[in-house]
């Protein structure tokens, strides 16, 4: 059994037991999270493909953590003007464990 949903602008084939991070949702940690966009799900005999998302699908969720991503650098120069500047950003996210596909 597994589905593609789409979280945060992205699309992640998902099956039971998988954990992945995704921009940050809203949710304690530890609570559930609900995916409704359900873009194609099969549970091993028959595919049922949304147009654009699968009526009456969902993928319960888990949260189990809030963080900040990998940081990201940065650097603006502008030649013979002795200019230099750098920053940096981290995006927060959030990592979901998937419980349960549910396709009724």
């Amino acid at each position: 059994m597994y589905a593609i949903i789409e979280v945060g602008g992205r699309q992640w084939r998902v099956t039971p037991g998988v954990q992945f991070t995704v921009n940050r949702v809203t949710g304690a940690v530890g609570s559930s999270h609900v995916v409704k966009e359900v873009l194609l799900a099969s549970d091993g005999k028959t595919v049922t493909i949304g147009r654009p998302f699968c009526p009456n699908a969902k993928v319960l969720c888990e949260v189990l953590e809030h963080a900040k991503g990998p940081k990201s650098i940065t650097y603006k120069f502008r030649r013979r003007e002795n200019f230099r500047k750098t920053k940096g950003h981290r995006q927060p996210v959030t990592r979901l464990l998937v419980k349960d596909i549910t396709l009724a």
